[in-house]
């Protein structure tokens, strides 16, 4: 009798638990919630292209000073399905209900101008305040988010 099913079972078993194991351990190392994402637009042409894995380290507010010009954050926008990660252009101060706040002056490289003012409680400002930056971009993998990304697509889920 043909027992090789119980093979492919172990090894499927082994390559999920190696995934999760992964994913646990990328989050705890890099002190985020999502350590790799999928690109799901055309903003960031030529460096990131839709369907690229990026590899994401988490940033605190305590931490700001590893941001500087020339990275690649994201940030959670009001108003936006997904978090977004465009590259630092400028580095600001601004006054937030009478706090200075650090903010970045953002825009995606296949864009052509910075994105638009941040909507906060006090009134918008022209740049991204440091508390809506969750990570910094690290690494790029091309393409291999593509399957998953067209298979959300396509069942409506993004």
């Amino acid at each position: 009798m043909d027992e090789s099913w119980k093979k492919d079972i172990a090894w499927i078993l082994i390559a999920f638990i190696a995934v999760f194991a992964l994913q646990f351990g990328l989050k705890m190392a890099l002190h985020t919630d999502s350590p790799l994402v999928i690109v799901v637009s055309g903003s960031m042409e030529p460096v990131f292209y839709r369907g690229d894995v990026v590899l994401l380290k988490g940033i605190s507010e305590n931490n700001m000073d590893e941001v500087h010009v020339g990275d690649v954050i994201v940030y959670k926008r009001p108003g936006y399905e997904y978090p977004i990660i465009h590259r630092v252009r400028e580095i600001k101060e601004v006054s937030l209900g009478g706090k200075t706040e650090k903010c970045f002056v953002t825009w995606g490289d296949n864009n052509w101008a910075p994105d638009p003012d941040y909507p906060t409680p006090y009134g918008p400002v022209p740049c991204v305040p440091a508390y809506a930056v969750e990570d910094k971009a690290l690494l790029v993998f091309p393409k291999i988010g593509l399957i998953p990304l067209e298979i959300r697509e396509r069942l409506g889920l993004g």
